[in-house]
């Protein structure tokens, strides 16, 4: 399946591969403060239908995630980080994107603040 997914304004636009079968809801201080609902795909499954310099990038903490988002909407659309064994992922903001009944999907809870 193929989903397309934006900001609010547009400026941050991408597609990504693969089928939701769930999302995360994390409760660390940066996801629990924009509720994004997270699905993790491989890196090489989201392509970027903007120029990557459009999003911006933000870090904290351990400086290992690459949040991204629209520095003129503010949305974040996704995030990118290397698993342990070297492989790069995507964590996709599913409320980015286009025609998907967000109350079918499964969330499961993760306990971001423990880490």
């Amino acid at each position: 399946m193929q989903y397309k997914g934006s900001c609010h304004c547009g400026k941050v636009a991408f597609e990504v591969d693969g089928e939701i079968d769930g999302a995360l809801s994390c409760n660390c201080s940066m996801c629990q403060r924009r509720g994004s609902l997270l699905w993790f795909v491989p890196r090489e499954k989201l392509r970027l239908l903007t120029p990557d310099d459009a999003a911006s990038t933000y870090t904290f903490n351990k400086h290992k995630i690459r949040h991204r988002f629209c520095p003129d909407c503010g949305i974040h659309a996704w995030g990118e980080a290397t698993t342990p064994a070297g492989k790069p992922m995507a964590a996709i903001n599913i409320r980015c994107l286009e025609d998907i009944a967000l109350a079918e999907i499964q969330v499961v809870d993760y306990d971001g603040r423990a880490l």
